[in-house]
């Protein structure tokens, strides 16, 4: 982390600090376009990954501010500080959205699925491409409610949700 935040001005750094606060709350997350460090895709994600974690571990443990501090001991003093201070005025609205996201993520469980695969017939080129599609029921409970969500998806559509649940599954288990 220290190495792609230090490429940001102070000024850059608290603001992306901010954003990251942003994401984590729910809000809109920090763009890569909006900052001047050239980051490779690589990079921004490994940076994002690692502030959120930071602010995440430091509000869930209740750190002290030397503590954070020996954390971003590779970064530089006054990023360091820009760090600190967002995470000094924003504590109190992280641990909020922490415990939002624990009570949402427990009260939406997913109940069952069920799948089908079907081809395309809806006219004479269509049919003769045959191009599979995806039928996927999930059954979520929320708030004791359960609703069925139907979606139909091609293969493109259905590797792009593939890739969001295990993004998901690992914000999960960094939470747990």
């Amino acid at each position: 982390m220290a190495v792609s935040l230090n490429r940001l001005p102070v000024t850059e750094c608290l603001k992306l600090c901010h954003k990251v606060v942003d994401g984590l709350c729910g809000r809109a997350p920090p763009c890569r376009a909006d900052y001047s460090a050239p980051w490779s895709p690589e990079d921004w994600l490994q940076l994002l990954s690692s502030l959120t974690a930071l602010f995440r571990l430091a509000v869930g443990n209740n750190s002290s501010d030397e503590e954070v501090l020996a954390g971003l001991a590779d970064v530089g003093s006054s990023h360091a500080t820009s760090v600190l201070s967002v995470l000094a005025a924003r504590r109190g609205e992280i641990r909020d959205a922490l415990l939002d996201r624990t009570i949402s993520i427990s009260s939406s469980t997913l109940q069952d699925f069920d799948w089908q695969l079907k081809l395309a017939l809806s006219s004479d080129k269509i049919s003769s491409l045959h191009s599979p599609l995806l039928s996927l029921i999930l059954d979520v409970r929320e708030n004791r409610a359960l609703q069925s969500v139907a979606m139909e998806m091609d293969r493109e559509e259905l590797n792009t949700l593939i890739a969001s649940l295990e993004a998901a599954n690992k914000v999960v288990l960094q939470l747990k």
